[in-house]
């Protein structure tokens, strides 16, 4: 299958001064299929945000190549590059706080995407808007609102709304239930889908939750430290996870079933993520890894595919010998 988003060898570094330089992206790639949903997991500090960002545009990247259908996108963008890109791509950020401006209403925020393209004039935007906002499952009422006057939950069905108005064809959902309750988490989720449904959407869909990723997500890709450890099907990285982060992140996280829960052994990752300045040869968690070799901390692994392990699974560690093909 042809990838709608195709990014090659992607990094993302940034200087800090004194000959320091913070590795966020190192050398990821990753190509995602016309409406496919691939979820993005790992811990804060993985970089996971700033790899969605660069994909977009919002950050430069330091080498490496994304293509949107083909097409190469520039290494660093333009005002006329957001301007064109704008109706193909967009995002969905995190915090519904933050990513609103508190000086302008609801249906100025959701609309300003079809002003800046000069599309439509102020009353067919206007009619946009509130058809948006009953999608989203917002009231008319609401355009007249602003930010402040808002739960979490509607600010974050705000920031959808102002994303998809523009009708792209790739969506980056940048944690967008993290700041949520649980139960207004299920409900952002559950729209999302409808829309990815309803509009064929492809999604990069980043959290932290495994649960929610494994429910949203046709293929989970898992990063550590900057890199990529594992990528395939969803319901199979979370059943059978080969990289050990993989399993202890999986162990990690909580059953939906309160008896399940109570029953099984809570595995907590130990240690800290460590520090993405300056980083080194080797595997990335060999500090924290139960089965780390001498060559785990000299020798970096590949993302490749593994001896006796389905074909559409990759997974970055030595514990596995390639996959014959390979």
């Amino acid at each position: 299958m042809t990838a709608l988003v195709d990014a090659r060898h992607v990094t993302k570094h940034f200087r800090i001064g004194r000959g320091q330089t913070v590795h966020a992206v190192d050398d990821v790639s990753l190509a995602i299929a016309e409406r496919e949903i691939v979820g993005l997991v790992g811990e804060s500090g993985s970089g996971k945000s700033t790899f969605g960002k660069t994909l977009v545009g919002l950050h430069e990247k330091t080498s490496g190549e994304v293509y949107f259908e083909g097409e190469r996108l520039p290494q660093r963008y333009r005002p006329a590059d957001f301007q064109r890109y704008s109706r193909r791509m967009q995002m969905i950020f995190q915090d519904p706080y933050s990513s609103l401006n508190p000086r302008m209403t609801v249906g100025e925020i959701i609309g300003e995407g079809v002003r800046l393209q000069g599309g439509s004039n102020s009353a067919a935007i206007r009619s946009e808007v509130d058809d948006w906002l009953e999608r989203v499952g917002l009231e008319r009422v609401h355009a007249a609102r602003y930010p402040h006057e808002l739960s979490g939950g509607q600010r974050q069905r705000v920031g959808i709304a102002r994303a998809l108005i523009l009708k792209p064809k790739f969506v980056v959902c940048d944690e967008p239930i993290s700041a949520l309750d649980v139960s207004v988490q299920a409900q952002i989720v559950r729209l999302l889908g409808e829309i990815k449904s309803s509009m064929g959407l492809t999604m990069l869909f980043i959290a932290h939750d495994l649960s929610m990723v494994r429910y949203l997500s046709d293929r989970m890709a898992v990063m550590y430290l900057g890199s990529m450890v594992e990528i395939g099907p969803s319901e199979a990285v979370y059943s059978q996870p080969l990289h050990p982060y993989t399993q202890m992140l999986v162990a990690s996280n909580p059953e939906p079933d309160p008896e399940s829960e109570r029953q099984r052994a809570t595995v907590p990752i130990a240690g800290e993520i460590p520090s993405p300045i300056n980083v080194g040869q080797g595997c990335r968690f060999a500090g924290r890894c139960p089965h780390v070799m001498d060559m785990c901390r000299s020798v970096t692994p590949e993302l490749r595919g593994a001896a006796g392990v389905e074909p559409d699974r990759r997974v970055a560690c030595h514990l596995y010998e390639p996959a014959t093909s390979d």
